[in-house]
C-alpha cells in the first residue's frame, strides 16, 4: 500500500457514518425589562443612549445632542412623511435637510426594531428608508420606540415576515462602525457612522 493510500485509509476510517442531530433552536426567553437590557448592551458597544418621553420630543433632543456635541445645527432627514408632523418650530435654530448625508453630516433614521439580546438596531429597507442612509453618515441619530424592542434576532426575523413581503435588505448595527484590522488599532467610523446615538421613545 503507497503512502497516498494509507492516509486516504486512515481518512475513511475515522469518517463519522451518522452524526448526532443538533438539538432543536430554542428561542430565549424575554428579559424581564427589554429595554434596560437594550440600553446595557447597547451602551456596551458604544452606542449613547437616551430615553425621551414621546415623539413629539425629538425636535428637541436632536438640537441638544448636536449643541452638545459642538455640531452645526443640521439634520439630514429621510423621506418619511412621519418626521413632518414633528414640531420642528420648536426648534427654529435647527436646519432640516432632506438630501442624503456625507461623511461630516448627522442624519436622523427610524429603528423600527430594536434587540435586547445584543442592543443592536435592525432595519428593513424601504423606498422612505434607504438602506444606505445608515451607512453614510458621520453621526447617526436613530429613533426607536421602546415597545419595538425584541428579544432576539429570531423574533426580528419572524416579525418581518408577519408584516408581509421581505424587504430588499435588512440591516443590524450594533454600535458606531468601527474596524481593527489594520494593525490592530481600533478605528471607528470604518463602514458608517462614527457615533450613533438613540434616542428610545416611551410613549406616543
Amino acid at each position: 500500500m503507497s503512502a497516498r493510500e494509507e492516509i486516504l485509509a486512515a481518512i475513511r476510517a475515522r469518517r463519522v457514518r451518522s452524526a448526532l442531530r443538533p438539538a432543536p433552536y430554542r428561542a430565549p426567553a424575554a428579559p424581564v425589562d427589554a429595554v434596560a437590557e437594550f440600553v446595557g448592551r447597547a451602551e456596551a458597544a458604544g452606542t449613547d443612549v437616551r430615553r425621551i418621553s414621546r415623539m413629539a420630543d425629538v425636535p428637541e433632543a436632536v438640537a441638544a445632542l448636536l449643541r452638545d456635541r459642538n455640531a452645526p445645527a443640521i439634520i439630514h432627514v429621510p423621506p418619511d412623511a412621519q418626521w413632518a408632523s414633528l414640531p420642528w418650530s420648536t426648534t427654529p435654530n435647527l436646519t432640516l435637510r432632506n438630501e442624503p448625508p456625507g461623511g461630516d453630516d448627522a442624519a436622523l433614521a427610524y429603528a423600527p426594531y430594536g434587540i435586547s439580546e445584543t442592543g443592536t438596531l435592525a432595519y428593513p429597507s424601504s423606498i422612505v428608508r434607504p438602506a444606505s442612509w445608515h451607512f453614510r453618515a458621520g453621526l447617526e441619530i436613530a429613533v426607536l420606540r421602546a415597545d419595538a424592542i425584541l428579544p432576539s434576532v429570531e423574533s426580528v426575523i419572524a416579525d418581518v415576515k408577519r408584516a408581509g413581503s421581505l424587504p430588499h435588505t435588512l440591516n443590524f448595527v450594533t454600535g458606531p462602525s468601527r474596524t481593527g484590522d489594520i494593525e490592530q488599532t481600533l478605528e471607528m467610523g470604518a463602514h458608517g457612522p462614527k457615533a450613533l446615538v438613540v434616542l428610545i421613545v416611551d410613549g406616543d
